[in-house]
């Protein structure tokens, strides 16, 4: 501390202890009363990139075709399927159901039309509409069709007949998307380039307009899903039933955040208590440590409630990580506190808090640092949830650090001394068997330590992001009992469209200029490069789809935004018909693949209503001569003539093992280019899938940007403090090895990357170096009053280890504790780190006393360092 600062700093803390406890106390008041308003976030905006184009241009397309979110229900009756007994409870079910406010329609094996039940000619299917309901129809041949038919297979009805899908089409939220997407704009205009003082007002107002509003609405989302659980309860005794959709998964993952917020937040601070009253046996050492961790916790938490910024899956362990790394800081001040009053029993209690301040203050503050470089190194992740979590947690260890040098040394200067009671002889007698083994086993140590990085370095190696959103989940839970019926027996869950352009001659750039002013980003443009598997297609040349495929029978079609073409379209011949049907059917022979639609589906059951193949101007005829309904969901959701293009939906099974949706993708691609002869420039991808992946990819490259900033980062730490490349680098070290030992294991062990994952190796490396900031600190005092490393060392294993020692134990098993989640991605993340830690703290222990005795970095000392 600088004089001055070290001055006022006395002055509070020994003359005004009071004032400063007083006014920390009002403060936390203060925050405490912004908690009502804190608020938790699990949408569908931290499953994607914040700067993905193809995000936008989905929210565009979901309002141009009003293809909103829906939910499903699955339907297995104790009674056959067919049977009056489960088609009564199915209708009642599903009249409440349509009853449920924001659901637009619903359709079920009672609403849509059957076509082959029997097969009728198109002048009498336009006449009239036969469904399941309808008077005279043959049930087995209802059935039949339900299984066998282009349009219904793999999607209505399970192979054995026992499971039926109810599919609640929700209202489209017009207003949502306009707001988020003008807000969005506006950001990625201000990130281009500056904006004027009208658009920066715009902005503010349009982001407070749309918080406010998708809080709203997500109120009503959770209404609406628990309305729809009550009902299903009531039906709990004539059918299994299941909920799935995007919604129903948003509402169960607050659920899960809040209750780990409640359940690990109280579980964490009751091992705090035992922790510190195992350590230190006193009680004020377990009440002031105990209560910098509450008060950093409620004042971060309050103030995220009063500027209304929310928790989400990616940063729901933020009061678990804050308060465990709060409690480290406090117990390196508690250690070194004690160590000083046992050293010197006679001195003040100002003099034994003042020097601890002194002495504690550089180090805590290069060890907060190097944290906060680890967790502001996260913003460079285009993931909003992970930006927000990494200036959360620098928010907080920031607080952290200023509250546990005010309020622990404020608190012990209004209590007395007391007597000395700390022996430390059982930790010191733990530490001293890693000083020990760094002195006699030296070489043993760093053989170990390159074995574990030869072995990390392949495991990384074997690093993958594929992952499966339902291992986000137990299989006890409704979210995967949903997703598998679905995917088992009902065609599959996540959407991917594939958008095929009409060949187009050679036309003059001058004429494309209208259309261009409101174009999508083109190919050139796409941040994952040219030909990327996933690069979008104009926003005037492409469609969207709803996560689950909502242009099925299920779905109600959109209608084409230029309305119904009086001309044939490009796409209504026998040639393109045919090279659609092609590929058709080989998506539906991919095992990835579930139920597939496109204008194939409609070409079949034209030649079978036709009996045989039709020529073009039997194709003109028959669209038109087909009803309303029949082509709102065989003709219209997949072809826009306005465009000339065309459309083919399919569900991908999420709960496939061999799923890799970059392979599967460049699979369907180059089939299409090289099998069927469309040209490249004709194909492009859309859909939840493409989105999702997105993410996904970008993970392995804002890890490699994360890690390589904390890194240098960290590097630049080590040279301010000790003024030596060598400290340095011998310094990170051994958590290069910690952070190198938990991606390896997650390689090894099968443990893709995903959101919270990705965030445990700038952790380990912005926590791990904390160890090595107060050993070599330590260290280097401890050779300057000796002058030998090899007792250096030794007096430091005894002294700072300890405390080393300490926070390891409670940040290893703290972290464990969230091995009890609901939510898988936490158990990784709570085991993971807790791995990291305890290979980062042996190697503090082991490895860098060794290399300190290798190097001599702060020059020769009297006794020979090298053994």
């Amino acid at each position: 501390m600088s004089a001055k600062l070290f001055a006022a700093y006395r002055y509070l803390i020994t003359q005004r202890p009071l004032l400063v406890i007083v006014v920390l106390a009002a403060l936390t008041v203060f925050a405490a009363l912004g908690l009502p308003n804190f608020k938790l976030d699990a949408s569908a905006d931290s499953l994607t990139l914040e700067s993905d184009n193809s995000l936008d241009y989905f929210r565009e397309i979901n309002k141009r075709y009003q293809s909103g979110d829906f939910l499903v229900v699955t339907y297995t009756p104790k009674a056959p399927m067919l049977s009056d007994e489960s088609l009564r409870t199915l209708k009642s079910l599903r009249d409440e159901l349509a009853a449920v406010e924001g659901v637009a329609s619903i359709n079920s094996i009672l609403d849509v039309p059957l076509l082959y039940s029997p097969v009728r000619s198109l002048a009498e299917q336009k006449e009239s509409t036969r469904t399941l309901m309808s008077e005279g129809v043959d049930r087995e041949q209802a059935r039949e069709e339900f299984l066998t038919s282009p349009i219904y297979r793999d999607t209505l009805l399970s192979p054995d007949s026992s499971t039926t899908a109810i599919q609640l089409s929700l209202t489209v939220n017009n207003r949502y998307i306009e707001l988020v997407r003008e807000r969005d704009a506006l950001r990625e205009k201000m990130r281009e380039q500056s904006l004027s003082d009208a658009e920066a007002e715009r902005l503010e107002q349009v982001s407070a307009e749309f918080l406010a509003y998708r809080t709203d609405l997500a109120a009503r989302d959770h209404q609406r899903v628990e309305e729809i659980r009550g009902i299903l309860a009531g039906y709990d005794d004539k059918a299994e039933l299941f909920l799935g959709g995007v919604s129903m998964i948003t509402t169960d993952m607050i659920e899960f955040i809040r209750s780990d917020l409640v359940v690990f937040g109280t579980a964490i601070v009751v091992f705090v208590i035992l922790m510190l009253a195992l350590i230190f046996r006193q009680v004020r050492f377990v009440i002031l440590p105990l209560s910098v961790c509450l008060m950093a916790v409620v004042i971060m938490l309050g103030l995220l409630s009063w500027v209304d910024w929310r928790l989400t899956v990616i940063s729901s362990n933020f009061v678990a990580l804050l308060l465990i790394m709060t409690l480290a800081i406090t117990i390196h001040l508690v250690v070194r506190y004690r160590e000083l009053h046992a050293a010197n029993p006679a001195w003040s209690q100002a003099q034994l808090v003042l020097t601890t301040a002194s002495q504690m203050a550089k180090p805590c503050l290069y060890t907060a640092l190097t944290t906060i470089v680890a967790f502001v190194s996260l913003v460079v992740s285009d993931i909003r949830p992970v930006i927000d979590f990494g200036w959360m947690m620098t928010m907080g260890l920031s607080l952290a650090l200023v509250l546990a040098f005010l309020l622990l040394p404020a608190g012990l200067m209004l209590l007395p001394k007391g007597e000395p009671r700390d022996s430390g002889d059982k930790t010191a007698a733990t530490t001293m068997i890693f000083s020990r083994m760094a002195e006699h086993h030296g070489r043993i140590v760093v053989a170990i330590a390159l074995c574990a990085a030869l072995v990390s370095a392949y495991g990384i190696s074997l690093l993958k992001v594929e992952n499966r959103f339902i291992d986000y989940f137990h299989s006890d839970t409704e979210i995967y009992q949903g997703m598998s019926v679905i995917d088992r027996e009902l065609g599959g869950t996540v959407s991917l469209d594939i958008i095929i352009d009409a060949p187009q001659p050679p036309e003059p750039v001058a004429t494309d200029s209208s259309e261009n002013a409101n174009a999508e980003p083109s190919e050139s443009d796409d941040p994952f490069g040219e030909g990327d598997p996933f690069a979008e297609a104009p926003a005037e040349d492409s469609f969207g789809d709803d996560p689950f495929g909502e242009a099925d029978p299920f779905g109600e079609g959109a209608a084409d935004e230029a309305g119904q073409s009086s001309g044939q379209s490009e796409w209504f011949t026998t040639v393109s018909l045919d090279s659609i049907d092609q590929l058709h059917r080989y998506l539906e022979s991919l095992p990835e693949v579930g139920k597939v639609q496109s204008l194939a589906t409609m070409y079949e059951v034209a030649q079978d209503i036709n009996g045989g193949r039709l020529n073009n101007f039997e194709l003109g005829v028959m669209r038109n001569m087909l009803s309303d309904d029949i082509r709102g969901f065989l003709v219209t959701p997949y072809i826009s003539d306005a465009n000339q293009q065309t459309r083919i939906t399919l569900r991908v099974k999420e709960t496939s093992k061999d799923l890799k949706r970059v392979e599967l993708v460049e699979k369907i691609r180059r089939y299409a280019i090289d099998e069927v002869g469309f040209a490249p420039e004709q194909v492009h991808f859309t859909g939840m899938l493409v989105l999702y992946n997105n993410m996904l990819q970008s993970l392995f490259r804002s890890q490699i940007v994360t890690l390589g900033a904390v890194f240098l980062g960290i590097m630049f730490m080590f040279l301010v403090l000790f003024r030596s490349l060598t400290v340095a680098i011998i310094s990170l070290l051994p958590n290069l090895l910690a952070a190198g030992v938990v991606l390896g294991g997650m390689g090894l062990a099968g443990v893709p990357l995903d959101m919270m994952t990705i965030t445990i190796a700038a952790i380990t490396v912005g926590v791990g170096v904390d160890h090595a900031i107060h050993y070599l600190y330590r260290f280097r005092d401890e050779l300057a009053r000796c002058g030998d490393y090899i007792e250096a060392m030794h007096r430091s294993h005894a002294s700072i280890g300890r405390a080393m020692y300490y926070t390891a134990v409670i940040i290893i098993v703290g972290f464990s504790i969230l091995a009890f989640s609901n939510f898988i991605p936490s158990i990784y993340f709570g085991l993971l780190t807790a791995l990291a830690m305890f290979a980062a703290i042996l190697g503090s222990l082991t490895l860098l006393p060794k290399l300190i005795l290798l190097t001599k970095p702060f020059g020769p000392g009297v006794g020979d360092g090298g053994r």
